[in-house]
């Protein structure tokens, strides 16, 4: 029966399971530690990313952090990286990431903004714009990437940015709002950003 709880923790007390809890996440980080040199919040260290994101319908070696947040209609592609805290908001419209992306810790992306249903007193509508991120881009920690925008391939925004606007292929973005700082150039190996 779905809620009730296992065998081994009928019988425990409140006390009994946080001492339990507290000693997985005891084992959990020791293990973090000695293996990767990191330790994680308890969530993060304790579920598997890839196996949260073959659950979410994500494409094949993708991986996301149990503390990053999903709405609606998220679609991410083979081998993408998203980090810890991070929002992907496709309840208003459809989200997609691309494949070989990094999505940084805390990227907020949004398919909505309700700013002027909340200056209206909801005499407006909820603004939505469908999201859509291209393949080996890098989103820079706490950026946020607005509704409607679209970002090209091998693309760079710069942490704590903001996009409001379209961003072409081969683009370096930073600033609030975002704007032209550089560009992508070369392939594979021999890739690097040349800055204006």
């Amino acid at each position: 029966m779905a809620g009730s709880p296992s065998p081994e923790l009928a019988g425990l007390t409140p006390e009994g399971l946080a001492a339990a809890l507290r000693e997985l996440y005891r084992q959990t980080d020791e293990s973090l530690r000695q293996r990767f040199a990191r330790s994680l919040p308890f969530q993060d260290g304790l579920l598997d990313r890839w196996e949260r994101a073959r659950r979410l319908g994500f494409a094949e070696g993708a991986s996301i952090y149990n503390s990053a947040a999903v709405f609606g209609d998220v679609r991410v592609g083979r081998q993408t990286w998203v980090g810890p805290n991070c929002i992907l908001d496709g309840s208003a419209a459809p989200l997609s990431i691309g494949a070989f992306c990094s999505i940084a810790a805390g990227v907020h992306v949004y398919t909505h903004d309700t700013v002027l249903w909340a200056l209206s007193g909801g005499a407006c509508e909820r603004r939505s714009g469908e999201v859509s991120i291209g393949d080996c881009v890098y989103l820079g920690a706490q950026s946020v990437i607005g509704l409607g925008t679209r970002i090209g391939h091998h693309c760079v925004v710069a942490a704590n940015s903001f996009v409001n606007r379209d961003v072409d292929d081969r683009t370096v973005v930073g600033g609030t709002p975002a704007r032209r700082i550089g560009r992508v150039v070369g392939e594979g190996a021999d890739v690097s950003l040349c800055f204006e």
